[in-house]
């Protein structure tokens, strides 16, 4: 099979409306003010954004996993006793609240 130079591979015929609206589009490039913005950021700006990056992998990376691990136990927990009850005739009940929501961070804690 050969490969032959057919009117697919060519730009179509523009009329000269599209071409003068071509013409008449700015001539700097995107490229060039993304560059020229950054010239411009002062040194307080740049480092705000560095912070705000650092605060957001500390959000996705520590934070989130880590609610995610305690409210997910406590929820196995609930669901646990609640088919226990269910199941069985037995009453599920915490005594110390506290101690039980203290025990849990640490659970969720011992693994990070």
């Amino acid at each position: 099979m050969s490969v032959s130079n057919s009117g697919s591979f060519l730009d179509p015929a523009m009329s000269s409306s599209s071409a003068d609206e071509i013409d008449s589009l700015p001539s700097s490039s995107a490229t060039s003010s993304a560059v020229d913005d950054d010239e411009y950021i002062s040194d307080a700006e740049r480092e705000w954004r560095e912070s705000l990056q650092q605060m957001e992998l500390l959000l996705t990376m520590v934070l989130v996993p880590y609610i995610g691990k305690y409210f997910g136990r406590k929820c196995a927990y609930w669901g646990w006793a609640k088919w226990m009850e269910w199941n069985y005739p037995v009453q599920v009940v915490v005594t110390n609240k506290t101690a039980f929501k203290l025990a849990g961070a640490v659970e969720a804690a011992a693994s990070l």
